[in-house]
């Protein structure tokens, strides 16, 4: 069989485990910016939601359902530093987020009239710097952004 061609596993075949050099089994780390990005993405999108349910789109400003939101960020999450700032990210409605190219002109100006132009040039300054995250570090603001979330989820009723 050619290498090209992957071979489907059947029912009885089980995956082969990882062992590393000295023969130890390698068990496979949680990934713990996966967990904290989805819960500080609900955070966000229940923090800039209004009361009724509803939230207005920083990018193009249009008023939609809370379950149209997704966690824009200004600065891209591969900016570690910004990944999780709060004055980084924003909702924002699905089709600005993923599918138009021109809504960072929008957000810009959005973002410069929510927070203040010193804190957005601080912002900017903080995208440019690295970061690498402890496990503790992401452990913990898991567990703070899940209590913050679950805290505004019970009081806007969503």
């Amino acid at each position: 069989m050619p290498y090209y061609i992957k071979r489907k596993l059947k029912k009885k075949d089980k995956p082969l485990p990882l062992f590393d050099k000295a023969g130890v089994k390698i068990k496979k780390k949680p990934d713990l910016v996966a967990k904290l990005d989805k819960v500080f993405s609900r955070y966000i999108r229940l923090r800039d939601c209004m009361p009724n349910g509803y939230f207005r789109c920083i990018s193009c400003g249009q008023i939609k359902p809370y379950g149209q939101a997704d966690c824009g960020h200004y600065h891209s999450r591969r900016h570690m530093a910004t990944r999780f700032d709060e004055d980084n990210a924003h909702a924002e409605c699905r089709a600005c987020n993923r599918f138009k190219a021109d809504h960072m002109i929008g957000y810009r100006d959005n973002l410069i009239a929510k927070i203040g132009q010193k804190r957005f040039d601080r912002l900017a300054w903080k995208a440019a710097q690295t970061k690498k995250w402890t496990d503790f570090e992401l452990i913990e603001l898991t567990k703070y952004y899940k209590a913050l979330g679950d805290k505004l989820s019970k009081e806007k009723g969503l």
